[in-house]
């Protein structure tokens, strides 16, 4: 499972400051564009109350949850400011824009 990667489409999929949401069998994921065109992906529920982060504001290398505000680095999938919680990222990948995630057991545990 290690070298588990899937095709999710392409980058032009995604608007800038945009997300998407993908099902995958090991939960939703949330793969986010930033307005320097980098792409992120973290599972696609907020640490707080399991907001859909997908539906966030993306400002920066973070995303703002639409139910409460919480601000989530897309980078360490960590909480930022004084809140405290995280969700897994993922490991994604730009190939000439198609765009593809690794799937492993971590995302489960930090789940968890």
């Amino acid at each position: 499972m290690e070298n588990n990667w899937i095709a999710i489409g392409h980058i032009d999929d995604i608007p800038l400051r945009g997300a998407r949401c993908v099902k995958t069998p090991q939960g939703k994921i949330a793969v986010f564009r930033t307005a320097e065109n980098e792409v992120f992906a973290i599972e696609d529920h907020c640490p707080h109350k399991g907001g859909p982060l997908s539906q966030g504001i993306v400002h920066g290398k973070a995303v703002t949850c639409p139910l409460h505000n919480w601000v989530i680095s897309l980078e360490s999938g960590k909480a930022l400011g004084a809140d405290e919680g995280a969700v897994a990222t993922i490991d994604i990948r730009n190939e000439a824009g198609a765009l593809s995630i690794r799937l492993t057991h971590q995302m489960m545990a930090a789940a968890e």
